[in-house]
């Protein structure tokens, strides 16, 4: 994605089924445990480079010996970091103590991060700075170990401010009004509910510490979950510990936010995306399961595990940006949804280049845009293929035309790669665009001045703003005749709330495009009148009910859209014609035909609050507020 946003945290939780011996005896280290989440967790680095955090839990150690442990870090490599320093802490102990290497018991008595249910998660701030307190896991520590609660998750919610509400009606008084806060002080306080109540069934019957025991063994944390996330308006997925050892996944009603799952005897292992468990455990992808929406899976204290339904299951939304862009492409499902995204543009791209293929080069703005890249070569060789059958059937009189048609290849170069080495923090701001424009470095002399026309694919464009600033200046230079920008995902037109930076709309080069197109068609009062109906609602209560914004786009086509957008990010001293080329929302359904969470481009909303969200993010736009709008 040429526009960077911050997207997406990521979870992973692992628990160990067997006593801590077996995997010291079977795999000859103390390290399984540890080796298997670090590797869950780097292999999910694409979602989360603001931070990261680790927990642990041990299970039935002494009392007086440790059974919680954390690290975190936002240092510029942050799994490698929380990593080595868990080496570092075992290499130090150790070398006092070699003949205690393969000794379960002491291992867990004397050092930290040698427990059975071990938890990972990525950070990608969608707000907030980037400082440890923001990092997961989260702890709310108790003496009881039944009252101790390690969350993490990949989340956002619409409601914070209601949800606030409702703990300071139960009495609390929570200490910040964030959704990372509230939703575990809220799992906290039912989870608080729940020992109390399995407390007064079994007092007068065992004592302590008995009783500690027969609390853990009987709490029910399905009921925790539903009475803590009735009221939850977001996408999550939120991975969870007890003290005693209980742990869980919970995943949103509409599936927005990702989470599957895995288990055999030894093991049950959850994650954001499929690869990374295919390959820390080398398991077969039909063996990897998707946690179902509204549903929670549950491993209690002793291993045994089960999903369980703890909130209504609505129409699932599973988000299509972790299609396009989001997850790892060595998913097979993803890498042949992201093909097929590429292959649906070819219509698109061949009217806009008049099908002069001999006279375009096709190229992609590295690197996720690579595989809708490959399915565009792919449709363009369809489309060839489907030209020389047609030649041959309508008989071709001369050899050297025969041997022009079956020999002809689409033309694909790579003109654009990034310098990474490049920094632009070390410029004035007068300064900052031309630094900025050398980002991307290009590949030169395989153009044809003034002849032939380039075709480059991006994932997506968010903002255009590296469009303008970068890219067309960048490939301009190349002498191209004309410049086609092709997106493999729709137009985005509306923010989002779930877990995405994409809150204000004023970013959105789709939004800008729109607006000015209604300036020029004399259509300015319906902004003022959008506008009165989002306050109106607002102030009612009822914002929720309908997405008003919608009706601003009404006025105007998609490519209307396009060509206005491809105005807006072409500089004023480029010499090339400029084209915007965007997938149309029906070949995207085409293309991912379980996952069709869309409401960044069509405003469809798998829950009320995102009607709110767009409602409100309208009016701050309006009253010039530049703040996100939940």
């Amino acid at each position: 994605m040429s526009d960077a946003i911050k997207h997406e945290c990521g979870i992973a939780l692992i628990r160990l089924r067997k006593p801590y011996q077996y995997y010291i005896d079977k795999y000859g280290t103390h390290l399984y445990g540890i080796n298997k989440l670090y590797l869950l967790m780097e292999k999910q680095v694409n979602r989360g480079q603001d931070g990261a955090g680790v927990a642990n839990i041990k299970i039935d150690v002494p009392p007086g010996h440790r059974y919680i442990s954390r690290y975190r870090s936002v240092a510029n490599q942050p799994v490698a970091d929380i990593f080595q320093k868990i080496n570092k802490k075992f290499r130090k102990a150790l070398k006092k103590n070699k003949d205690k290497a393969r000794d379960a018991r002491w291992l867990q008595e004397n050092l930290a991060f040698t427990g059975e249910v071990l938890m990972g998660h990525l950070r990608y701030g969608t707000h907030g700075a980037n400082e440890i307190e923001n990092c997961h896991p989260m702890l709310r520590q108790n003496n009881w170990r039944s009252r101790n609660l390690v969350i993490a998750g990949n989340f956002n919610m619409t409601n914070v401010d209601e949800l606030f509400k409702k703990l300071v009606s139960l009495g609390q008084h929570p200490k910040d009004e964030v959704d990372t806060v509230t939703v575990m002080e809220k799992i906290g306080h039912f989870l608080d509910e729940e020992n109390q109540r399995v407390f007064d069934r079994f007092k007068g019957i065992y004592e302590n510490p008995d009783l500690s025991d027969i609390i853990e063994d009987n709490m029910d944390l399905q009921r925790v979950l539903h009475r803590s996330c009735r009221d939850f308006d977001g996408g999550y997925a939120m991975v969870g510990m007890t003290g005693f050892g209980a742990a869980f996944v919970a995943r949103d009603p509409a599936g927005i936010r990702p989470a599957y799952y895995y288990a055999d005897d030894e093991v049950v292992v959850v994650a954001s995306e499929k690869p990374a468990i295919k390959t820390a455990f080398n398991v077969e992808y039909e063996q990897i399961h998707e946690v179902k929406p509204g549903h929670a899976l549950i491993v209690d204290k002793y291993g045994e595990y089960g999903e369980h339904e703890f909130v209504k299951p609505i129409e699932k939304r599973s988000c299509s940006f972790e299609r396009i862009y989001f997850s790892r492409a060595s998913d097979p499902d993803i890498y042949s949804e992201r093909k097929m995204l590429g292959k649906l543009l070819i219509p698109q791209i061949l009217q806009e280049i008049d099908y002069d293929l001999e006279n375009t080069v096709f190229s992609y703005i590295p690197n996720t845009a690579e595989t809708a890249f490959f399915g565009m070569v792919e449709g363009l060789e369809e489309h060839l293929a489907k030209q020389r059958k047609k030649a041959i059937m309508e008989g071709i009189l001369f050899e050297k035309d025969l041997d022009r048609v079956l020999s002809f290849r689409p033309r694909v170069e790579k003109l654009v790669s990034k310098d990474v080495k490049l920094r632009t923090f070390i410029t004035d701001d007068s300064q900052r665009d031309e630094m900025v424009s050398h980002v991307y470095d290009t590949t030169f002399e395989v153009i044809r001045k003034g002849v032939d026309n380039v075709v480059v694919i991006d994932d997506s464009i968010v903002r255009g703003t590296t469009l303008e600033k970068s890219i067309l200046k960048m490939l301009d230079r190349l002498g191209p005749k004309k410049i086609i920008i092709v997106s493999s995902a729709p137009q985005i037109r509306f923010p989002d709330c779930y877990g995405i930076d994409m809150s204000k709309m004023k970013e959105f080069v789709a939004f800008r495009a729109t607006l000015q197109l209604l300036q020029e068609s004399g259509l300015d009062n319906r902004m003022d009148e959008i506008y009165a109906q989002c306050v109106a609602a607002i102030e009612s209560g009822n914002a929720s009910a309908t997405n008003y914004v919608k009706a601003l786009y009404e006025p105007f086509t998609h490519e209307q859209i396009s060509n206005k957008v491809a105005e807006i990010v072409t500089p004023k001293d480029l010499k090339a014609d400029v084209a915007v080329i965007f997938q149309t929302v029906e070949n995207l359904r085409k293309a991912c035909p379980n996952h069709s969470g869309d409401w960044y481009f069509t405003g469809n909303y798998p829950t009320p609050g995102g009607n709110k969200v767009v409602n409100k993010a309208f009016v701050n736009y309006m009253e010039g507020k530049g703040v996100r709008a939940y």
